[in-house]
């Protein structure tokens, strides 16, 4: 078996932080990729909730409350676990080890550099008074990935940086520690003697979806969002809520805006889409009002079959299921991820004595 795939499938890994119920934002940025892609991908998904720790280290009932609800909306969105693989970060030591390793291989001035972390700290107003976790995350994220030794990442477009370092980090332990030459293309690194492949983030159809307030990129801390979990009611009140700047029915409409960036990644019927715009660009009689309900009518029409889905796991008995997904997921993922630990530490000269990890 080569190192990044199972029967001949290349291999992917992604997740999210457990930070509370998941939005259109996290469906058309990645999930929906994630989905698409388990029956031709050997597929790790992970919960990141040893990240959560980083903002949240005081409310860890909260963070396991997080930790379950994000595996129910993945199943309710359609990952099967009988195709991929959901792994608990938390339960997978080789994580912590390797993102040791892998931060000495990176400058703190260069993690630092990562317009990412630097726009997590100024969206939570975080200052110079976060924990010296938060920074060590990013280096966190990159053992995350290259644990599973994936080809692609598939993630929303803000996460792209993210993957750029964690390629940085790929390249210098093959080079350091396995003799690949610098001047190896990114492709042939596996070929050319490495341990990690070099991963490439493969984004959403939709790169940025806007909140419903028009101007921010959609975000539970924003109050801009719009869950998979929300009533046809509640997505035409927040849709409403949506603001073009449009006065008038005969007006002629921006169909660069906010409004009609929904209405591409929501209505599928291509000719329909090519008809709004026509008459919004127009001023041809029709309204904001009218298009925002055509748009939340085909948002409630994808999201009713998550949310029968997800009613599954809200019965008595649904957290019983969900904490099987995760254990099955742990004890699959776990060989993988040792085989990974192994392999760099022999790399690293570091294999005094052999590793073994047992389950009660």
């Amino acid at each position: 078996m080569t190192p990044t795939t199972t029967e001949s499938r290349p291999r992917i890994l992604t997740g999210d932080t457990p930070t509370g119920r998941l939005h259109l934002g996290h469906w058309v940025g990645s999930v929906e990729n994630r989905v698409a892609l388990q029956d031709e991908y050997d597929c790790y998904f992970l919960v990141a909730n040893m990240h959560a720790f980083t903002t949240r280290a005081d409310k860890p009932d909260e963070i396991r409350e997080s930790t379950l609800e994000i595996v129910k909306d993945w199943l309710a969105c359609g990952v099967d676990p009988d195709k991929a693989t959901v792994v608990l970060q938390s339960e997978i030591p080789a994580i912590v080890e390797l993102s040791w390793y892998f931060a000495m291989l990176i400058p703190f001035n260069r993690v630092m550099r990562n317009p990412t972390l630097k726009t997590e700290i100024d969206a939570k107003g975080l200052g110079d008074h976060y924990s010296f976790g938060f920074p060590l995350y990013a280096v966190g994220q990159c053992a995350d990935i290259l644990v599973f030794r994936p080809e692609l990442v598939p993630v929303g477009e803000d996460q792209v940086a993210h993957i750029e370092m964690t390629r940085e980090v790929a390249r210098r332990f093959n080079q350091v520690y396995c003799g690949v030459d610098p001047q190896t293309e990114d492709a042939d690194y596996v070929n050319a003697g490495g341990l990690f492949p070099i991963p490439r983030a493969k984004v959403g159809r939709v790169a940025r979806l806007p909140g419903t307030d028009g101007v921010n990129k959609m975000s539970k801390s924003l109050n801009n969002a719009i869950f998979l979990t929300d009533t046809p009611k509640q997505v035409k009140k927040k849709l409403g809520q949506l603001y073009t700047g449009r006065q008038g029915m005969d007006e002629p409409g921006d169909t660069t805006n906010s409004l009609f960036q929904y209405v591409r990644a929501f209505i599928h019927d291509e000719a329909r889409v090519r008809e709004l715009e026509d008459r919004y660009a127009k001023g041809d009689n029709i309204g904001d009002g009218h298009v925002k309900a055509e748009v939340a009518e085909a948002i409630s029409g994808l999201l009713a079959p998550m949310q029968d889905r997800r009613a599954r796991y809200d019965t008595p008995g649904g957290e019983d299921e969900i904490i099987d997904v995760i254990r099955a997921g742990i004890a699959k993922a776990t060989p993988v991820a040792e085989q990974t630990l192994e392999r760099a530490k022999l790399a690293m000269k570091l294999d005094f004595t052999p590793r073994t990890i047992s389950f009660a």
